[in-house]
């Protein structure tokens, strides 16, 4: 998972918590918003996974000294949180949310659906922890942050561009969508956590990691 430059990492990014992964989250909360609120719970959203990013990014190597954490460790870790929260797609529960209020959706609802998926996503915060501290420099966790945030960024365009598509989507294919993602996720998951434990040196893998 380890990168070297910022479209490395941005593509590491992309492909943890980008549009593909969140889009679907938001189709979601869409059927139940008018446009404007899906619109503030977008940005407030973004903004939330943008200060968690930025933390988690320049104080990586501190965190993991702090908690006595390896990275191999953390892309255990990481990878079977994710795999849990992919099976659950795939099974149509939506784990460590609260079930959106139908007759009453609001705006803190709706941040609280996009907690696990998106404001503090385990994948991408692993991803960030072990890129960030790669390297011993703080431009470097610049960049990774920076990495990061471009694709939060982009994530919250294409949800403002994509919002009336979103609410006209049927709730069947959503569903349908969602439990293919999480057969893909749950892919992810796996793989994340073979390489952490092949990081660890457990006989028989013979993986590397990214």
């Amino acid at each position: 998972m380890v990168t070297k430059s910022f479209a490395a990492a941005f593509i590491t990014f992309f492909s943890v918590v980008g549009p593909p992964k969140v889009l679907l989250s938001f189709a979601h909360l869409a059927r139940l918003h008018e446009r404007g609120r899906l619109r503030l719970i977008a940005l407030l959203s973004s903004v939330l996974a943008l200060a968690v990013g930025a933390l988690a990014g320049f104080t990586a190597p501190w965190l993991l000294e702090l908690f006595h954490i390896s990275a191999p460790a953390l892309l255990v870790a990481g990878g079977i949180i994710f795999f849990i929260y992919a099976i659950g797609l795939v099974l149509g529960v939506h784990l460590g949310v609260e079930a959106p209020d139908e007759d009453q959706p609001d705006v803190v609802g709706g941040i609280r659906v996009l907690l696990m998926p998106f404001v503090v996503s385990p994948l991408a915060l692993t991803a960030i922890l072990i890129e960030a501290s790669e390297r011993d420099s703080w431009s470097w966790r610049g960049t990774v942050v920076g990495a990061y945030e471009t694709v939060i960024v982009l994530d919250l365009a294409c949800v403002l561009v994509l919002a009336p598509l979103l609410r006209r989507t049927h709730h069947t294919v959503i569903e349908l969508l969602s439990r293919l993602l999480g057969l893909l996720l749950a892919a992810v998951g796996v793989d994340v956590v073979l390489n952490g434990l092949s990081a660890l040196g457990v006989p028989g893998l013979g993986r590397g990691g990214h």
